[in-house]
């Protein structure tokens, strides 16, 4: 027996979850240990069988009841996120529809893109048929951030069920009131087994997720904290998908819209108090319409209102340290030079930031390298759309970008380093089912939505049937040796010309 200090204090069983506004409890929850995350991953293994079991349709009319369910009381669902999250009522609502959206999308599509493909065999093996097959992983386990707390799980979570999998669902500490809920609605729609199962903690509960030897784990949130997830799976080898975060881009070229331009700014950068991982966090508007554009995103910026009341545009930082990484920000881009135009470091006063516009924000300031996550906003002028996609593409993220324009605005879209960009519109690749979300270096890899998306939740296979046997059976000891005289000759044939 260890002997203990009588003043030690036990380890915590319970944590919290809090309004980011007004500080009043959500709910208290139990922190899971590895013993409670492995009972849920067996309990899962079992549902996932008898799931995977079940073929497209019916897994499709299940998922469609827990949309039934979900849309009848999408009310108190939006008053939760309010509450817990932050946002207003009309944010969360809008992000519950998203999702809905989008699990309709995989469910209705599964079949399609995951039923078994043929392949042409080509003519060393023209004797057999060929095909691909896309099989169930298994078990999934879910880390989902706080930002989205429905639509960004519901991005893995809905996939993965689509394709036949069971999840095991971690919440981020702050919102984990709205994963309980989901949980519950997918037990009441599908009561059968234990099909989403819902474990709760801190960081401590999300690294015995990823050592659980669950099928794959989906994650969402910093590049740091991607990291120590995937260094967890590494020790099983489990798989990862990482949705991280983004240094988000949008260009404004010379003929661009700047009317559109401007609007699309301000809400891509200010909405939900900038706490989206494709937030607009750096804008490069060329000579020719930067005066113009500047004008109008602080006219526009600086009738955006935070609080927690009806009339609020944003609600507060959910999770309290960002406001220091945000005061941070704002404090290192004015100590080199910039002005605010909007805001300034007033804006930060907790539990909420103000709207903040900035110019002359130098290259190398933090607010232009490091994700913000805040409604800060620098506009940068630059000589013309290539001097915008060269500074767009200097930063070791690559998730989201937009670009405005008329002439040229596919090719600079082309030519952005990103996952995702969308032309004169913010952030309408996130609203199509059908297009893969993901993105490139810090930014994370792997991809939820589209047929992409459900192929992510499956195992590959490949699968050859002989149809008739040939005269001469090449793969065996007993070929005669003219034969493989005359593959060479065949061989010099068929690849040796040109």
């Amino acid at each position: 027996m260890i002997a203990t200090s009588p003043s030690a204090k036990p380890a915590a069983t319970t944590f919290e979850s809090l309004n980011p506004a007004s500080g009043a409890v959500v709910g208290t929850f139990p922190i899971d240990g590895p013993d409670e995350v492995a009972a849920a991953v067996g309990r899962a293994r079992e549902a996932a069988r008898w799931w995977s079991a079940l073929d497209f349709a019916e897994r499709r009319r299940r998922l469609a009841g827990f949309r039934r369910v979900v849309a009848q009381r999408i009310d108190e669902l939006s008053e939760l996120v309010h509450r817990e999250n932050g946002k207003p009522d009309a944010d969360a609502f809008l992000e519950t529809m998203l999702a809905l959206h989008h699990v309709a999308w995989a469910a209705r599509n599964a079949r399609r893109v995951l039923s078994p493909r043929r392949v042409r065999p080509g003519m060393l093996a023209a004797n057999h048929a060929a095909q691909v097959v896309y099989d169930p992983l298994g078990v999934i386990g879910v880390i989902g951030p706080w930002n989205y707390p429905v639509y960004t799980p519901m991005g893995s979570i809905g996939y993965a069920l689509a394709a036949g999998n069971a999840v095991v669902f971690k919440p981020s500490e702050h919102t984990p009131a709205v994963g309980v809920w989901l949980a519950e609605r997918f037990a009441e729609a599908i009561p059968e087994q234990p099909l989403v199962q819902v474990v709760t903690g801190l960081g401590a509960t999300g690294e015995a997720l990823c050592r659980s030897g669950v099928d794959k784990l989906a994650f969402t949130g910093s590049a740091r904290t991607g990291r120590r997830v995937m260094a967890a799976c590494a020790d099983n080898l489990t798989p990862v998908l990482l949705e991280l975060g983004g240094k988000d881009a949008m260009i404004v070229d010379d003929d661009a819209d700047v009317e559109a331009a401007a609007q699309a700014a301000v809400w891509g950068a200010i909405q939900n108090a900038g706490q989206t991982c494709i937030a607009v966090e750096r804008v490069y508007a060329t000579d020719a319409v930067y005066d113009r554009f500047t004008a109008r995103v602080v006219e526009l910026a600086g009738r955006v209102r935070s609080g927690d009341g009806a009339q609020a545009d944003i609600g507060p930082i959910t999770m309290p340290g960002q406001i220091d990484v945000i005061r941070s920000h704002l404090d290192d881009a004015f100590a080199r030079g910039a002005r605010a135009l909007v805001g300034g470091p007033e804006a930060v006063h907790p539990p909420y930031v103000d709207p903040v516009v900035l110019v002359d924000v130098p290259a190398d300031a933090l607010i232009m390298r490091d994700e913000t996550f805040g409604p800060a906003l620098p506009v940068v002028r630059v000589r013309d759309a290539d001097e915008a996609v060269r500074l767009a593409n200097d930063t070791r993220y690559g998730l989201a970008s937009a670009v405005f324009g008329k002439r040229r605005a596919t090719d600079i879209a082309r030519r952005l380093r990103a996952g995702m960009t969308s032309i004169n519109a913010m952030i309408t690749f996130a609203a199509v089912p059908g297009l893969p979300f993901g993105g490139v270096g810090d930014s994370g890899f792997g991809r939820i939505h589209g047929d992409e998306g459900l192929r992510e939740f499956s195992r590959t296979k490949a699968i050859t049937r002989q149809r008739y046997a040939l005269p001469v059976e090449l793969l065996s000891f007993e070929r005669p040796a003219r034969m493989v005289d005359l593959l060479k000759k065949v061989t010099r044939l068929v690849h040796g010309r040109g």
